[in-house]
This record gives C-alpha cells, structure tokens and sequence, in this order.
C-alpha cells in the first residue's frame, strides 16, 4: 500500500541496489522513475529489473498465472527509465540516491537535485557509510533531507536504516517511516552518524576478519564457517563482502578511516586495497573471495 503524500519515486543509479529499490517500489503501488547516465545503463537496468519482478511475480501470485502476469504488468507498467535528470525530477514526490559511494560526486548530484526538484519533495540518500548533512551540504531544503538505508538484495532483506539529520523535520521523518513500511519492510531510526547502525558494528567484524586471512590465522571459508555455526549468522563476513561487492566495502573502510585516522581499527586492508586493483569485486564481477564463475 503507497504512502498517501508519496505518488512519484524517482531511483538514481540503477545498479545492484537503485534497481531492487526501484522493483519494490513499483511493486507496492508507487509510479517509479528510473534515472542512469546512458542507453546502455538503463537497458541493463530494466533487463534486471523486469527479470526480478517476474520472479517476484512468480512468487507472490503462488502458481496463479493470471494473478502472476497482473502483478508483472501493472508494476512495469509504473515503471519508467531516463538518462535525463532534469526532465524526472520536477515531477517528483521522492528522490532515492543510489549512486556511487563517493561524496563528491553525491555532493554535485544533490546540488543538482535541489534546484530541480519541487519544493515539497524529499530528498534522500541510500549511503551505507556516508555523512547525509554533508551529502546535502549544499541544499537549501534542509528539513526535507533523509537517508533511506536498504540493504542488499533490496527484495529478501527486511531492514531500512532510515536516517534523520539536526535539520530533518519530524514531518519528513513520519513520511519516510510510512514509505518505509508501505514497503512491507521494517524501519529503524538511526541519527546521521558514521556507518549508522549496522555498518557501525558489522566494520570492526570486518576488519578482524580480513586482519585474520592476511596473518593466516585463518581461511575465509573456516571464519565464514565459523561466524555462521558458532554465532549463528545466517552468513560469514567474506560471504557477505561479496555480495555488497568488494570495492563498496573498501570505500566504507576508507571513509571510516579518513574520519578517524588515528583508529587502527578503522584502517583499510591492504588484502582488499588488492583484490579490487585485480577486478575480484564479488559477485558482481563474478569473483571475490569465492568463485562465482
């Protein structure tokens, strides 16, 4: 069910996480604007994302093939794609931010955004590690900025960190939990600090466990093992690097790290610093710590 102040979504970067944003998004009820910088992006964009929404389709219609292609067609059907920014936003209810994690470039986007986009809208970012204020240093809407934190695969995992500044109203907050929920996910509020909640204690796990591999305490295999039959986790932390994708976790790491040099914790790993050099990103790229080949 959409939230009722919240029409028109519009999802920039339509890689692994702005296309299963996008996906749930239409999937519940919402008109969604899909924005990349070229044809070539957006074709793959909306192969994957029609490619998961027949599975989804698949999967909520419980083997009804004419429930499943009414969901399938309706939610494609809210579905758009552009390479054109400024022509999306002035529309807007709802902007995602799911580019990459890199604040300089979020920083001109944002910029960009507040000048576009109609003064009711909220903007917000998808930013695991990043700072929201200084994504959207140079707004001048200030009371209508958030974080809207998913997690990867947007579709199975359950949690949105939703994210509030000094300056986010509490109207803005309200709406971004209702969206949150319409979303059928559950939402947790988390003030704008660093790695926010769940990066904030999963990073120093991390590091240990990347510490542990370079010293040869260990394979990445027996801590996956490890962490999972001995903790409980539902997966180990290099199972989980490569799904988020090697060079994602390396930019979080080298953010915590510019923030607070001075934590040797914090520090990025000259394993992973390697790995990314050689194009191993995880899944995405097909090899990571594993082999997805």
């Amino acid at each position: 069910m959409a939230s009722s102040s919240i029409k028109n979504v519009t999802v920039i970067g339509g890689g692994v996480m702005g296309s299963g944003i996008a996906m749930i998004t239409a999937a519940n009820g919402y008109h969604v604007t899909v924005v990349d910088v070229n044809d070539d992006a957006i074709g793959r964009t909306r192969q994957q994302l029609e490619k998961d929404l027949r599975r989804m389709a698949q999967h909520v219609s419980k083997g009804n093939e004419q429930a499943e292609n009414k969901f399938y067609t309706e939610a494609t059907a809210r579905t758009k794609y552009s390479t054109n920014l400024k022509d999306v936003v002035p529309t807007t209810d709802l902007v995602i931010e799911a580019i990459v994690e890199n604040l300089e470039q979020k920083q001109s986007l944002f910029k960009i955004l507040d000048q576009v986009a109609p003064p009711h809208a909220i903007l917000t970012s998808n930013t695991s590690s990043l700072s929201i204020a200084e994504i959207a240093s140079s707004a001048a809407r200030k009371d209508r900025i958030g974080g809207l934190h998913f997690f990867n695969p947007v579709p199975l995992m359950k949690l949105i960190e939703v994210v509030r500044t000094d300056q986010t109203s509490d109207s803005t907050h309200e709406t971004l939990l209702a969206f949150g929920k319409s979303l059928r996910k559950t939402c947790i509020t988390c003030r704008d600090m660093p790695g926010f909640v769940v990066n904030r204690l999963l990073f120093p796990v991390i590091h240990e466990a990347l510490s542990m591999v370079e010293r040869e305490d260990a394979t990445a295999h027996d801590i996956d093992v490890a962490m999972k039959l001995g903790l409980g986790h539902p997966m180990g932390p290099f199972e989980l690097m490569d799904i988020v994708g090697l060079d994602t976790v390396r930019a979080i790491q080298r953010e915590r790290y510019a923030r607070n040099p001075s934590d040797v914790a914090a520090k990025p790993s000259e394993l992973l610093e390697r790995m990314v050099r050689e194009n191993k990103l995880g899944v995405k790229s097909g090899e990571g710590f594993y082999n997805y080949k």
